[in-house]
């Protein structure tokens, strides 16, 4: 599938993001890109991409000319991008602003994505000054060299349409920033609301790395924080900052495909109510969802585990059953050689994120080990339903699994074993009644 990494080490700005994106174009389609920026405002403001380079890498500098002179989307935001900048100082209203969208000459898409990016800004706004949204004027974000930014990476995204989004965690940068309202912490207020549980970080470098924009654009647009997923790369494009930091001022974006699950064949599919029942493409029909179907987003987990070989194995038992109850996601033992081919265990533990310094800790108490291995993990989920389904040895609950065109039942085996005690039959006899009689409700 084909995937848009947004890589945010020096944090993100929409002239940043536009630029990233803009060299993700062919040659053809970054001037098809340009002259329609342009007519949008053509006796107004000019969109032009120059080249640039920070510390030896060479990217775009994507810059806006208001009347003969370069704008930049806020005042909050020169710390990151300027050190000599003026601005078209417009306030506009939220409403003002939807409206001054609608009448663009762009897509209803690009036109509906930029309304709701600036729909987040000014709900982030609106919170931080304790008013209505309607009552929101945008000193900083409401210039239309920063509408220009918007409607850019909109018309840019859809240009590439990718079909999954991902980002890093965000570096936000430290100290303070000037505003239109005065000297303010960075991350400012309307940025860390906008910023709400998404993964950020301050760092070592001062200044104001994310503006309210690049918030407002990665929130609506990226699908998952994390790092870098497994993926062929096929281009990159790094957009640039004005100021020089001693790390290289850009946002990078990676074009490229992830295929982590390779498409099953109808064959692999047990379960499955198209399994074997649908022809290949060469004998003229059409092929099954699950060919086309895009896949969801990749969840990523973490892999914890250590080395085990002077524990007895009730000692082991008693572990993995706490790590169990405790939520894990899953938790299983492996035989392995040790130094001097001792024979051990490896205890592995899969959890989420989060919960990572948790299990980390149960893994030391209760285990001899005294360090734990931690790796990161990718997975793709199908989801779960569960449904009763009534047999002639009782009702059976059924564990339902689909995604991805694929259709999987598995009998509960608490309730299987449960039936085959009290009526006295084989297990595995209540276990086919019990997928019969899901298969019939197909």
């Amino acid at each position: 599938m084909k995937t848009l990494f947004l890589e945010c080490n020096m944090g993100a700005s929409g002239d940043m993001l536009m630029g990233a994106l803009y060299e993700l174009l062919s040659d053809s389609e970054k001037d098809t890109f340009l002259k329609s920026m342009n007519s949008l405002f053509p006796k107004q403001l000019m969109l032009s991409a120059a080249p640039s380079e920070k510390c030896g890498i060479w990217g775009t500098k994507m810059n806006v000319v208001i009347l003969g002179q370069e704008g930049h989307e806020a005042v909050s935001e020169e710390c990151h991008h300027t050190e000599e900048h003026t601005h078209s100082h417009l306030h506009t209203s939220y409403p003002q602003m939807l409206e001054q969208i609608d009448k663009l000459p762009v897509s209803p898409s690009v036109k509906e994505h930029a309304k709701a990016v600036y729909t987040l800004i000014g709900n982030a706004e609106s919170t931080a000054h304790h008013t209505d949204i309607s009552q929101i004027h945008f000193h900083e974000v409401g210039t239309m060299d920063a509408l220009m930014d918007v409607v850019g990476c909109c018309q840019l995204l859809e240009l590439l349409n990718p079909e999954q989004i991902i980002a890093s965690p965000i570096h936000v940068g430290s100290g303070s920033v000037r505003c239109a309202h005065g000297i303010l912490p960075v991350p400012a207020p309307a940025t860390a609301e906008i910023l709400k549980d998404i993964p950020i970080y301050g760092g070592s470098t001062e200044g104001e790395l994310c503006t309210p924009t690049g918030a407002a654009l990665l929130r609506h647009f990226v699908s998952q924080y994390t790092a870098m997923p497994p993926m062929s790369i096929e281009r990159t494009g790094y957009g640039m900052g004005s100021k020089d930091f001693a790390t290289a001022n850009c946002l990078r974006a990676f074009w490229g495909s992830l295929s982590i699950l390779p498409v099953p064949s109808p064959r692999q599919l047990p379960g499955s109510p198209a399994s074997g029942a649908v022809k290949t493409a060469q004998e003229g029909e059409t092929r099954p969802d699950y060919y086309t179907e895009q896949f969801h987003s990749l969840d990523q987990i973490l892999e914890l585990s250590c080395n085990l070989d002077d524990m007895t194995p009730e000692t082991i038992s008693y572990a993995t059953k706490l790590l169990r109850d405790a939520g894990a996601l899953d938790v299983y033992t492996t035989p392995i050689n040790m130094k001097k081919d001792r024979p051990g265990i490896l205890l592995t533990v899969l959890c989420n994120v989060s919960e990572e310094s948790r299990f980390s800790r149960l893994i030391l108490t209760h285990t001899a080990t005294r360090g734990i291995r931690i790796q990161p993990c990718y997975r793709r989920t199908l989801d779960a339903q569960f449904r009763k389904i009534s047999t002639v040895y009782g009702e059976i609950t059924i564990k339902i699994s689909t995604g991805y065109g694929i259709t999987k039942c598995k009998p509960e085996y608490e309730d299987v074993a449960a039936a085959a005690r009290q009526c006295k039959v084989p297990f595995q006899t209540v276990y086919a009644a019990a997928v019969a009689a899901f298969q019939k409700t197909l």
